[in-house]
């Protein structure tokens, strides 16, 4: 072998020695990548290589990202802020605890057809269960909000066609809890305005006291109710009475028959005794001076002025008239011209009188009786009634309440590169799709159908405009 040809076979060797080195090394290398990949879960390198993958593609549109971005916070601050200011009012009120009133006024909702579901509530609560539950619906009930809608127009103001949709709206701005272990119940109210908010929660509070007054039928309401007809029928009965009694007492001149029949009877007496007294002077006097004698003529004239008094305060015994408006009322003799009655018809006034009398009094017995009762019945009535207690009343907010205008721009912002960035990461997975794939053949598919109906469709609607 020649030199030359030994320096092209030493060559040789060394390239050949030195791909044995690439090949150990490459092997080697192959030996810990192998290792490391057997070390290294699926899962994981899945995950690394999709995080990798997205992270990437969103970096290459890191330009339309920011772009974006930037619009939306423009679009966001100028949304928050032409947002209208909103406003909160609250109130805590403190439902009266249970009793035989309050008892007696969830069976009257219970079985009010006009309250609706309010019925069921209070049927339910019937059972043992508290008040707050009860007032709550009360709040919410259509009664109330309707009321609100025609005293505050919030039909104008809340720019609603029907009554139904702004009964919705102050539904949905007006919050009602109750706590459950104390029972108060905190109204809040939510309107731009905020005295109106203001004035929406007390006329809350104001309702939920008629509502409950109005509806309260416990028994000493009841009672209540009864007495006050029965006081009313009694008053006009004593009037009555009293009408006849005085009727009768003017026409017959009885004003009192007991005492008119003894003062009758001591006057009767001494004219009597008088006029036996004028008869034995007249008697003495015929014999002394004749009976032509003036004397004799004045004690005559004396003595019949004297029985003439004595007839007249005896009177007649004859029956009284049926009907005294009969009688007229010029004829002499009558009892409309008498200052007493006679004597003889005290016996036949004494009863009608006394039947008066005795009506006007038991009138007026019952009447005080009655009164007295429906006092009471109106002070049991104010004890047993419901009144809601108001611990904090509504107040004007001094800060609004919404919109937080810088956390809801930089929160639109954030959800607008959010999406842009989903969208983006959706449409680079759907470009690696194959178009043979059954995914994209149906997507294909359904873009074609849609096409073509759209397309049909703008034809027709043109010829129809």
């Amino acid at each position: 072998m020649s030199i030359s040809d030994h320096h092209v076979t030493g060559q040789y060797v060394t390239d050949e020695s030195e791909e044995r080195v690439y090949e150990a090394g490459a092997t080697v290398v192959e030996e810990v990548a192998v290792r490391m990949d057997r070390a290294i879960p699926i899962d994981d390198r899945a995950g690394t290589l999709n995080w990798v993958n997205n992270a990437s593609v969103l970096w290459e549109r890191r330009r339309l990202l920011i772009r974006t971005g930037i619009v939306s916070l423009v679009l966001a601050l100028v949304f928050a802020f032409t947002m209208p200011k909103q406003y909160q009012s609250s109130a805590r009120i403190m439902p009266p605890g249970n009793s035989t009133g309050s008892a007696a006024l969830l069976a009257a909702l219970a079985g009010r057809p006009g309250l609706g579901t309010l019925g069921a509530l209070a049927g339910g609560l019937l059972g043992g269960g508290g008040n707050a539950a009860l007032f709550i619906d009360l709040l919410r009930s259509g009664t109330i909000a309707g009321h609100l809608i025609d005293r505050f127009n919030l039909q104008h103001i809340y720019h609603k066609r029907y009554r139904v949709d702004t009964a919705k709206y102050l539904a949905h701005h007006t919050v009602i809890v109750d706590d459950k272990k104390s029972g108060v119940i905190t109204l809040t109210v939510t309107d731009t305005d905020p005295v109106r908010a203001r004035d929406i929660a007390q006329g809350y509070l104001d309702e939920l006291n008629q509502l409950v007054n109005h509806t309260n039928t416990s028994s000493a309401h009841q009672e209540r109710l009864f007495i006050e007809k029965r006081l009313q029928g009694v008053q006009a009965d004593l009037e009555k009475a009293q009408q006849r009694l005085g009727d009768f007492s003017s026409t017959h001149s009885a004003i009192d028959i007991k005492e008119q029949g003894r003062a009758m009877v001591d006057a009767a007496s001494r004219l009597q005794a008088q006029l036996i007294l004028e008869q034995s002077g007249l008697d003495s006097l015929r014999q002394v001076y004749g009976d032509d004698n003036v004397r004799v003529r004045s004690a005559r004239a004396r003595i019949a002025d004297l029985q003439a008094e004595v007839t007249k305060m005896s009177g007649s015994s004859k029956p009284l008239a049926a009907d005294d408006n009969d009688a007229p009322e010029s004829a002499p003799g009558s009892s409309h011209d008498e200052l007493y009655p006679p004597l003889r018809q005290l016996p036949r006034l004494a009863v009608p009188y006394a039947d008066l009398y005795r009506e006007v009094r038991v009138q007026e017995t019952v009447y005080e009786l009655l009164t007295q009762q429906y006092e009471l019945a109106r002070i049991q009535e104010a004890k047993d009634v419901p009144v809601v207690s108001v611990i904090d009343a509504p107040g004007v907010a001094e800060k609004k309440s919404f919109p937080p205008r810088l956390l809801l721009a930089l929160s639109l912002t954030i959800a607008a590169v959010v999406v842009t960035s989903a969208l983006l990461l959706i449409q680079h997975h759907w470009l690696l799709v194959d178009q043979r794939d059954p995914r994209r053949l149906l997507v294909k598919r359904i873009g074609g159908d849609v096409e073509q109906r759209v397309i049909r469709w703008i034809p027709r609607k043109r010829g129809v405009g």
